[in-house]
């Protein structure tokens, strides 16, 4: 078992929490009334006239694509100029952004705004592990918001199939990830989910500064679960929201035939599957050892889609 039986339960169920908020700021942005009155899904606006990308399908797809490895490109740059606070002011932007279109799913956007420039500013400078696995419960919905709506059931698919390989190559091939982990912990910076060993052991908040000099990292890439120095374990960015997206194209097409409660219990089929299979992963994979998560991750997801039309199906 990569972790102790505490941490990955822990770890999982904050995984899980973290679908199940993406997925209800999801289902906010879903304009119902005009969906039951229309047939077609129709979203709300994204808050101080953000608009999303006017593409759909493969479009979408490949934009998505490009997105991530000009987005890593770009942060390999960064690291070979040694440009640290070009990273956190980047890292910054995105992370008030998310917040602030999660936010103002359920309350007014200026208040989300000024709430997400706080917290942003705070995970990043003043990084803490409850503000830090706080936020990223929000942040992938915020993606979400902007994603689900351009994205088909088969091309949310490929997305999943790609980024598998993707992982896989990153992480047995090239290995080139490892450089962006080691520039994450110099900066301060993680893109998801962190559970230090002992948080859970003096049940007190720790901050990263203080938890001991994170050092020898073992991450393999911003994807993944990894683990560092000081018995730290983490789920990647990536390993959170591309489920959650998948899962939300799934629920977008669940609100065409079934009542919003219905379609919304429903699309959380899918990431019980997915928290299963994380699980699973966790358990069957060894210490020191690195596995890309995403294969693993997805085959969840399908089994879970496949669930969903059975129990559908019987029902």
């Amino acid at each position: 078992m990569k972790h102790t039986l505490k941490v990955t339960i822990i770890l999982v169920v904050v995984f899980f929490l973290s679908q199940i908020i993406g997925l209800a700021i999801t289902n906010e942005y879903i304009d119902h009334q005009t969906t039951t009155a229309t047939g077609d899904v129709t979203w709300t606006a994204l808050p101080y006239n953000f608009t999303r990308p006017e593409i759909e399908g493969g479009s979408a797809f490949t934009t998505m694509i490009a997105a991530i490895l000009i987005g890593t490109l770009l942060v390999l740059v960064l690291i070979k100029l040694k440009k640290v606070n070009w990273w956190r002011i980047w890292f910054l932007f995105a992370v008030v952004v998310t917040l602030s279109f999660a936010f103002s799913a359920f309350i007014n956007q200026w208040i989300a705004l000024i709430l997400a420039v706080f917290l942003g500013i705070y995970k990043i400078f003043r990084p803490n592990i409850i503000v830090q696995n706080l936020t990223e419960l929000f942040i992938y919905g915020g993606l979400a918001a902007i994603f689900v709506p351009i994205l088909n059931l088969f091309w949310v698919f490929m997305l999943l199939i790609a980024i598998s390989i993707y992982d896989m190559i990153a992480v047995w091939q090239s290995k080139h990830m490892i450089k962006l982990a080691k520039f994450q912990t110099k900066s301060k910076v993680f893109a998801g989910l962190l559970l230090p060993y002992k948080l859970g052991r003096r049940g007190k908040k720790e901050t990263l500064k203080k938890s001991e000099k994170i050092k020898d990292v073992k991450l393999k890439k911003a994807y993944k679960v990894k683990k560092v120095g000081i018995k730290t374990a983490i789920l990647g960015g990536g390993d959170v929201g591309f489920p959650l997206i998948f899962a939300g194209v799934v629920m977008k097409d669940l609100m065409l035939m079934n009542p919003e409660l219905i379609g919304f219990l429903k699309a959380l089929i899918i990431p019980v599957f997915v928290s299963i299979a994380l699980f699973g992963l966790f358990v069957k994979s060894k210490k020191d050892r690195f596995y890309p998560a995403m294969p693993f991750i997805s085959i969840g997801c399908l089994i879970g889609f496949i669930a969903l039309k059975l129990i559908e199906f019987l029902i």
